[in-house]
């Protein structure tokens, strides 16, 4: 991992919104790319929420942040691993409020042990029959 990352990692705080710089993996066949290059560079958007794993750490960007009634969140996210962060750029500190910030970190950790209240499945309408 790169110095510049670590560095910008340290002054990071929950909350932010920021935009990560990364390579991922990528996947193909050899003898038809041509291609030297096997770097796919990515640009991800997002509420810093921390950074989390037990093997490898990642970079937790909360992208979609369902809120229920009784504080608890449902979070679409991306993870990206640290190891491949490149580049991470403050586009704003405390974008979402600290203690926001601590309850979305929260429900992130709690993941499927909260309970949620039922969804309902959406059904098509038809809101006029076909005339013959």
């Amino acid at each position: 991992m790169n110095k510049q990352v670590l560095k910008q990692m340290k002054e990071l705080r929950t909350g932010a919104l920021i935009k990560v710089e990364w390579t991922d993996a990528s996947i193909g066949k050899s003898l038809s790319s041509g291609l030297s290059a096997i770097d796919v560079p990515v640009t991800s958007w997002g509420i810093f929420i921390g950074v989390l794993g037990e093997k490898s750490k990642h970079i937790i960007l909360g992208q979609n942040n369902f809120r229920y009634a009784d504080g608890l969140y449902d979070i679409d996210y991306t993870a990206i691993p640290l190891s491949w962060a490149v580049n991470i750029h403050v586009i704003q500190e405390q974008h979402v409020p600290q203690d926001e910030a601590k309850q979305l970190l929260s429900s992130f950790v709690m993941g499927g042990r909260r309970r949620f209240p039922r969804r309902t499945k959406q059904q098509r309408i038809v809101n006029h029959e076909k005339l013959d």
